[in-house]
């Protein structure tokens, strides 16, 4: 039998973080654009779907289990529809409007 030879590592430690940290973002990604999907693809105040780094989750029922902007990639689809459904989504204007009292959810966004 031939003493086969083993190609010799190459990668290293840094190159393993940049690979996590990339699969990190993509599935970060992935999720937010499930959720806005999920929850109807636009703003549930004016309707606004032209950029979806401006639209938002707003939690409206229940308590958060976990924070779907930052830990929901760390959970499975099932958590993140059970979160998904205590929220509204917004645009980021009527987000922020809607935290300082100039305006109020409608109530079929409610229900």
């Amino acid at each position: 039998m031939a003493n086969k030879t083993r190609k010799k590592e190459t990668r290293t430690y840094k190159d393993r973080a940049k690979y996590l940290s990339y699969a990190t973002t993509k599935r970060r990604r992935h999720i937010k654009l499930f959720a806005i999907e999920y929850r109807g693809g636009k703003c549930q105040i004016c309707g606004y779907k032209r950029c979806v780094g401006a639209l938002d989750l707003h939690h409206i029922k229940g308590k958060k289990s976990f924070l779907i902007s930052t830990d929901a990639y760390l959970h499975s689809w099932v958590d993140i529809k059970t979160e998904l459904d205590k929220c509204v989504l917004l645009c980021s204007n009527c987000h922020r409007e809607l935290h300082n009292g100039l305006i109020k959810l409608p109530v079929k966004a409610v229900v």
